[in-house]
């Protein structure tokens, strides 16, 4: 049964994600645990209309994204999906924009807290580091999975993260695709801080009270001037989401998904000459 959702006297209904208000905050949940929380095409619609739901909600102060379950925050995109159907599936506006939800989440005026309640790779850890500020229970895991399933994120996913991690760093997680723990993506400044498994909504939802406290004018000019320094990073995460509609398509990309699918190891080795 969908999730709807009233707003403005219009029902709102949503298949992959649950979106409520409480207090002075909004709770995004990517549910489609089944699938550890990987996004699909309508997915991406989803999210995108409930950021925006919450923008226009002056009740909400703040905004908290989060996975159903206790395996998974998000996984990336469904790459399953990907390896069935050549793509990320049907979207009510015949586009996977991944590349819009990602600008809704800095242009949306008011901070989101990400609550890391498993594994966010690839296109999830990208969306975690797009968060303002990210709380992560002690078995939460970050990574990037671009190179072993036949993707890759020039965008946000690499310059953003390298601004928050480091160069060498974000090149190590994107490279060599090996998963961080939780203490660890705390160390290098992707998680502000770590709690346990329990804890971890009621931590966000604390912190989520305390800028219901703030002046929202305050907190909206704030996230624009930190967004500010690094804005000229959105004209290289347009080519690159063009690069990688394109890529997205090839016979090399196909062979990642299909092996993630099928479950056993790409073979890359006849790509050897692509450049």
């Amino acid at each position: 049964m969908p999730n709807t959702h009233e707003s403005a006297g219009t029902a709102q209904e949503f298949e992959d994600i649950l979106y409520e208000v409480e207090e002075t905050y909004a709770v995004i949940t990517i549910d489609r645990p089944d699938s550890f929380n990987s996004f699909r095409s309508q997915t991406v619609d989803e999210l995108i209309e409930a950021l925006t739901l919450a923008w226009g909600d002056n009740q909400v102060r703040s905004i908290i994204l989060t996975g159903s379950g206790q395996k998974a925050f998000c996984a990336g995109g469904d790459v399953k999906q990907k390896a069935k159907t050549g793509d990320y599936g049907p979207s009510r506006y015949g586009m996977f924009r991944i590349s819009e939800l990602h600008k809704t989440m800095r242009s949306v005026p008011k901070p989101i807290i990400a609550a890391v309640n498993g594994v966010a790779i690839g296109g999830g850890n990208v969306l975690n580091t797009l968060c303002d500020i990210t709380i992560a229970a002690t078995h939460a895991r970050f990574g990037q999975a671009g190179p072993k399933v036949g993707s890759f994120d020039a965008g946000y996913g690499t310059a953003f993260l390298a601004r928050i991690v480091g160069e060498k760093r974000a090149r190590e997680m994107w490279y060599f695709c090996e998963l961080i723990d939780a203490q660890k993506a705390e160390m290098w400044g992707l998680a502000n801080e770590v709690v346990d498994a329990e804890k971890l909504m009621p931590r966000a939802k604390e912190r989520a009270r305390a800028l219901g406290l703030k002046a929202p004018t305050a907190l909206r000019f704030l996230k624009q001037s930190f967004n500010a320094d690094s804005e000229m990073q959105t004209g290289f995460t347009n080519l690159a989401m063009s690069a990688l509609d394109l890529y997205a398509h090839s016979p090399e990309s196909h062979e990642g998904a299909a092996a993630f699918a099928e479950k056993r190891d790409p073979d890359f080795s006849s790509f050897d000459n692509a450049y």
